[in-house]
């Protein structure tokens, strides 16, 4: 169940249940994705503590004035990076719950592109060449454009799915008439 408003119960990690019939490498794997989000989860609370603490003395200075431009680019990189670090963490937990076996791509460019947003946000365009503002969007634009082609090939394999099993349904259904009428014959 994906809605955490359906549970009964804490969901079970496959994991420790298949840890005896994993292989060498399934069991480093595992491991490391363990300690890596271990770490992870240590770097957004450390993260989030900084956060707090930067909005906190911003409001008693009194200077929480989200119009100020440094403010915001301040304030809202800070949670771009945490939103980065909770994105790439749940990639790693995915891993260890066996419900992907590698970091998918399409997390990857996620990943990409919100860092690229978080580029943007705190990016002080009057001192930025250019070029490096071009690049960037050249960046956007590629990243997007993989995304978009990670996604239409995804539907295809649905559609392809879709297709075999009514196909496969089909099939089964004009067998079934024609088994009926051999039985039929045959008594």
């Amino acid at each position: 169940m994906k809605n955490i408003a359906d549970r009964k119960r804490k969901p079970v990690s496959h994991s420790w249940r298949y840890w005896n019939v994993m292989t060498f490498y399934e069991r480093f794997e595992h491991s490391v994705a363990m300690i890596l989000s271990g770490l992870i989860s240590i770097i957004i609370l450390i993260a989030l503590w900084d956060l707090a603490r930067e909005v906190f003395n911003l409001l008693m200075l009194g200077s929480f004035d989200l119009l100020n431009h440094q403010v915001f680019q301040v304030v809202f990189g800070m949670i771009m990076t945490l939103l980065i670090a909770m994105e790439f963490n749940h990639s790693i937990i995915k891993v260890l719950e066996r419900q992907a076996h590698i970091i998918q791509v399409k997390t990857v460019i996620l990943i990409a592109q919100l860092a690229l947003a978080r580029k943007f946000i705190i990016l002080d365009f009057a001192n930025t060449e250019a070029i490096k503002i071009a690049a960037l969007g050249f960046a956007v634009l590629a990243l997007g454009i993989v995304h978009w082609m990670l996604r239409e090939r995804d539907q295809v394999d649905v559609h392809k799915k879709i297709h075999r099993q009514f196909t496969e349904d089909s099939l089964m259904a004009e067998q079934k008439p024609d088994q009926i009428a051999s039985q039929q014959t045959a008594k």
